[in-house]
């Protein structure tokens, strides 16, 4: 006859024990925990001791009901394929992780329609607060009246409306450290080549860039920015239309590091040296882009993972009803490596 089995766990941790361990009251644990109420550093310290030998996790649901809080933020997203809303969220993981708070991913794939579905869903679970993202600058409608009193902060893609927490990239102060660095290696014929100019990254960058360009007495290398997609072939394209128009260009400031590395294989395709006789710089940092093209691309940090980490650390304050409205800019920086 086959013995039968006998399981042994360990009877979960209480705060009692926690307590008791310390020699203080349960009320005192509990605020010495959550940091919160006055005492000495050392019975704060002595009660956290005593829970971390007693390997003490706090039960959230009860943690919940008392605090009125789910210790869960939404992460709502137009990014379905995660260019720009995978490093948006592990900033954002970054800032809340420390606070042991959960982040719930929505992917509206742009849709209105899935994005009410996303937000009734994250009503019902009483979250906390939402960041909202997207793969584009574009400011973006609020989301609608269903969160009202839930804070909300817009990272990437900000508000139409002011009073809302938003947090971009400068791209006003990312062109001027590109401009800066093709003018201080002595380039004077610099083109510009970027996406569709409905796109606010593009217009912005375009508009910035030829205001940099006025303010050192210089100009666009063809009289005008050149407007395409956010591809590589309209890199390739773009530079063709570039040399034959304005053959004495010696550099190649790009929207993006898919059109940077599409300028790069044509001048490589005519032999041209990069960065001997030309010079090209693109923008995001995008790992997979700037690595692989030849020469490795110089670029525009953007701080996608730093926006999450601000908006994450912006809406922590809204929610401790101490709010920041209004635009938040994080700054750029330059990656040189051997394009420029």
């Amino acid at each position: 006859m086959a013995g039968r089995s006998h399981s042994t766990s360990r009877p979960r941790v209480t705060l009692s024990d926690v307590a008791e361990l310390a020699g203080v009251s349960v009320g005192t644990a509990s605020r010495a925990l959550s940091g919160n109420g006055r005492m000495r550093p050392e019975t704060r310290r002595r009660v956290k001791d005593a829970a971390q030998s007693l390997d003490f996790r706090p039960n959230q649901q009860a943690q919940s009901l008392h605090t009125g809080r789910s210790w869960t933020v939404g992460l709502i997203t137009t990014d379905g394929i995660g260019r720009f809303s995978i490093p948006v969220l592990l900033g954002a993981e970054d800032a809340l992780g420390a606070g042991r708070i959960s982040v719930l991913l929505c992917d509206t794939r742009g849709d209105l329609i899935r994005e009410r579905h996303h937000l009734q869903n994250l009503m019902d679970r009483r979250v906390d607060g939402i960041i909202v993202t997207g793969r584009r600058t574009d400011p973006r409608p609020p989301l609608s009246g269903l969160h009202d009193g839930i804070p909300v902060a817009y990272a990437l893609s900000p508000s139409t409306d002011p009073s809302d927490i938003s947090i971009v990239s400068d791209d006003e102060q990312g062109c001027g450290l590109a401009i800066e660095h093709l003018l201080g290696s002595g380039r004077t014929r610099i083109a510009h080549v970027t996406g569709p100019a409905h796109h606010a990254a593009a217009a912005d960058r375009a508009r910035f860039t030829e205001r940099l360009l006025n303010d050192a007495s210089l100009g666009f290398a063809t009289g005008r920015a050149h407007f395409g997609d956010w591809s590589e072939a309209w890199g390739r394209r773009a530079a063709e239309m570039v040399l034959r128009a304005a053959p004495d260009t010696d550099a190649f400031f790009c929207g993006n590091d898919q059109i940077a590395r599409g300028v790069a294989d044509t001048l490589r395709e005519r032999d041209v040296q990069v960065p001997d006789q030309v010079a090209v710089i693109g923008y995001d940092n995008w790992d997979a882009m700037t690595l692989a093209a030849r020469p490795p691309l110089t670029t525009v940090e953007v701080g996608l993972t730093e926006i999450g980490r601000i908006a994450a650390l912006r809406l922590l304050e809204a929610i401790d009803d101490k709010p920041s409205p209004g635009l938040h800019r994080v700054p750029c920086r330059l990656v040189v490596r051997d394009s420029a």
